[in-house]
Order: structure tokens, then C-alpha cells, then sequence
């Protein structure tokens, strides 16, 4: 990317950004504001020109982010608080006997000694253990998928990532976001079909949409709900 400088206009803040390798001026949103790309060469009037012309479309996505970023819970890591888990509740509850935190039922346990730890060590502790269930989880559903295709994943692994829910590389390794299992389970088995259908087609042809379909009748309406919902899912 090259240099960038910082405008507002009217109510808009917006950067505008000079690039190399960009042929036409174009909008990106950021989280604080808007982006207006321009070729290297080009004259700055021009990318203030097109802010202006398109201001009213750039201030309906700022709503629109202002509108999802209130939708995002916020927990306290206090004993009773409920967390999402396959689109289910789950309280929080303490136990004494080790250090470990499980799923046990319809609660989550946390086992220590203290009655009123700090958040920040109930959060750590909630966000392992659902990292290792959800790397479990997600394994079998794999590993059970593909081998209906006579396939076996070379890997799986779970991490928290930005933009991507779900990865399959052309090894198979295929990786997940561990978030998703705060998702019903019947979209965490709509991802679990996506990757796994990458493994027969690495694209997103005709075909690899009808492999999905066959394992996962109402794809459509799992993804749309990833889509509309999936900046809720926080931990």
C-alpha cells in the first residue's frame, strides 16, 4: 500500500490512499471509517470527488457496522453468567476438585478454589476449553464426513482468526475457527461440510455447491445465518 493521508468530510472521516498497484478509485470500509483508494498517479480530486458522489452509500455502511458492533455480547465471567455452546446456554458454574474447566451437561464447570476469581482467569480458562471441545468437535465431524467420500484429512486445527471461518489446503488440512461452535450445531455442520467437500473440489464450481448440497440440504439458509450472525459469535 502506499502513503495515505486523512480527510473528513461532513460527518464522514476517510482516508484517502495512494496504491501502486490499483487501477480505479475505489471504497473499503475500516473500523474508523472509510477508505478511498486511488491509483498512484491519479489526482487526489478525483478520490475526494468519488467520496462525495457515494457519501450517502458509505454513511448506510456505518450505520450498518454501528448496528452489528451493538449486537456483539459482552460477558463479565461472573458464576451463573450463560455462554453459548452449539446454540445452546450453558451457565457457569464452580466446582473445587482440579484445575480444569469442562462442559458437564447443561453447564459449564469451572473447577477452583477460589469463590470470586479474577474474570480475566475465568475468561482463559473458558476460552481453552472450548478451544480443545471445538478441536474435538470438530475433528470427528471431519474425519466422519470424508471418510463418505473415502477421504481422511491430513489435519485439523482450530484457531481464532479475522475473515475466515472455516480453510482447506490443498494437503487437506483443513482448519476451523473455534467460535463457530458457539453457532447452532447444524451451521458448525454446514462449515464442517464446506471444507470437507474442498477436499474433492479445491474451488467453488458447480460441482463443489452439489457435493455440499448432498450432505447439506438447507446450505443456503446455514450460510446466510453465518453471514448475518457470525459477529455475535465472540468469546
Amino acid at each position: 500500500m502506499g502513503s495515505a493521508t486523512d480527510f473528513v468530510y461532513e460527518d464522514i472521516p476517510y482516508t484517502l490512499v495512494r496504491s501502486p498497484r490499483r487501477k480505479r478509485v475505489g471504497l473499503v470500509m475500516a473500523r474508523n471509517g472509510v477508505e478511498v483508494r486511488i491509483p498512484q498517479r491519479c489526482a487526489e480530486v478525483y478520490g475526494h470527488r468519488f467520496l462525495q458522489e457515494n457519501a450517502q452509500w458509505v454513511r448506510a455502511q456505518m450505520l450498518r457496522s454501528r448496528q452489528r458492533a451493538a449486537e456483539v455480547p459482552e460477558y463479565s465471567y461472573r458464576w451463573g453468567e450463560e455462554f453459548p455452546w452449539l446454540g445452546r446456554q450453558l451457565p457457569l458454574r464452580r466446582a473445587e476438585r482440579s484445575a480444569e474447566a469442562v462442559i458437564d451437561g447443561d453447564r459449564i464447570r469451572v473447577f477452583t478454589r477460589e469463590k470470586a476469581p479474577e474474570p480475566a482467569r475465568l475468561q482463559a480458562a473458558v476460552q481453552r476449553l472450548y478451544q480443545r471441545e471445538a478441536l474435538a468437535l470438530l475433528t470427528r465431524k471431519s474425519e466422519n464426513l470424508a471418510a463418505h467420500l473415502g477421504l481422511r484429512p491430513a489435519a485439523v486445527r482450530v484457531r481464532r482468526t479475522r475473515s475466515k471461518w472455516g480453510h482447506c489446503t490443498v494437503r487437506g488440512e483443513l482448519q476451523y475457527n473455534w467460535l463457530v461452535c458457539l453457532a447452532p450445531e447444524q451451521v458448525v455442520d454446514y462449515l464442517v461440510a464446506h471444507e470437507v467437500c474442498h477436499m474433492r473440489h479445491h474451488n467453488h464450481s458447480r460441482a463443489f455447491w452439489q457435493l455440499v448440497e448432498e450432505f447439506c440440504p438447507d446450505y443456503k439458509t446455514l450460510r446466510r445465518w453465518l453471514r448475518e450472525n457470525g459477529h455475535q459469535l465472540v468469546l
